[in-house]
């Protein structure tokens, strides 16, 4: 039996059936990564690093507030956020409610183009045109003119007050119990705001650990902390593919990054230094593709180890 058109019946239930487990669960399946990562100076004590990122907040998300709420109880030393909190306007509030108990801990925070911008509804399927061009996914592009603009200053506001370091194409320092942390990060690659050279020159030699903190993971970036001797770079924006294929992966970065490399931890080489990256495919999705599909949200606890 045949639907109009010629579509059979049967490849029309399993793309709905697709779809509806692509936004109605697993687009919903938060989840913890823990990974390992062998970056610190020989004799430093473990770091807990809680990487958050892509929230993209939407009016009355509330399993992923209590989710994200829930994450305090893993008492990290510190918090990165690594940007696109946001894809309402109205979505403070809420993002703030649910990382409320996060911001009791020290961290520091950039920002992504979702951050600034509001999106735009957009054809799907330009996911895939877009993919074969080279270009982006289903993040969306740079935003154009007459773009909605966010109340990202009242982001910014909160965070400051809290204490966590806005690294918007500078560095800061932290210092947890004797151990002092340099951050250097930069604004969004996304839509052309980075200013490496603000921030270039290296780890400062007086900090204990120093890396390199990014919302999007383009080469240009990688390439220059790499170079500079950075021996951890932490970024987001990838969604990990948002719409991966079982045993094949991610279709896209919606950057330049290759998608072997699309989420998780890696290296980097440049200039003949190699570089950790972790790239989150954090935790949310653009309100206008709310789907997630073998790619579910997630957080991740770093644990820094000393190197051997």
């Amino acid at each position: 039996m045949r639907a109009r058109y010629g579509v059979p019946l049967g490849i029309t239930a399993v793309g709905a059936a697709g779809l509806l487990y692509a936004a109605g669960f697993e687009a919903r399946s938060f989840r913890l990564r823990r990974v390992i990562v062998p970056v610190l100076p020989p004799g430093m004590r473990p770091l807990r690093v809680l990487q958050i990122s892509d929230i993209h907040m939407v009016g009355g998300q509330r399993k992923k507030q209590r989710w994200l709420r829930s994450l305090a109880g893993l008492r990290p030393d510190f918090v990165i956020n690594t940007g696109d909190n946001l894809s309402d306007p109205e979505g403070v509030p809420e993002v703030l409610d649910a990382l409320g108990p996060l911001m009791d801990f020290p961290g520091a925070y950039v920002f992504g183009s979702n951050d600034y911008y509001g999106p735009k509804l957009r054809n799907p399927a330009l996911y895939l045109i877009e993919k074969a061009q080279g270009r982006h996914g289903l993040n969306g592009n740079a935003p154009a003119v007459g773009a909605i603009h966010n109340p990202w200053e009242d982001l910014r506001d909160a965070f400051d007050g809290a204490g966590w370091l806005n690294l918007t194409n500078t560095r800061g320092r932290l210092k947890l119990d004797g151990v002092t942390v340099e951050l250097t990060g930069l604004d969004d690659p996304h839509i052309k705001r980075d200013r490496y050279a603000h921030v270039a020159g290296g780890p400062d030699s007086e900090a204990d650990f120093s890396m390199g903190v990014v919302h999007a993971p383009y080469l240009r970036v990688l390439d220059a902390f790499t170079a500079d001797g950075y021996p951890l770079i932490l970024a987001g924006h990838t969604h990990g593919g948002q719409l991966c294929i079982p045993g094949y992966g991610a279709l896209v970065t919606n950057c330049d990054l290759d998608t072997d490399r699309v989420k998780g931890l890696s290296t980097h080489t440049a200039e003949g230094r190699t570089s950790y990256l972790h790239v989150s495919a954090g935790c949310g999705t653009n309100k206008y593709t709310p789907v997630r599909f073998a790619c579910p949200p997630e957080a991740t606890l770093l644990t820094l180890m000393a190197r051997e």
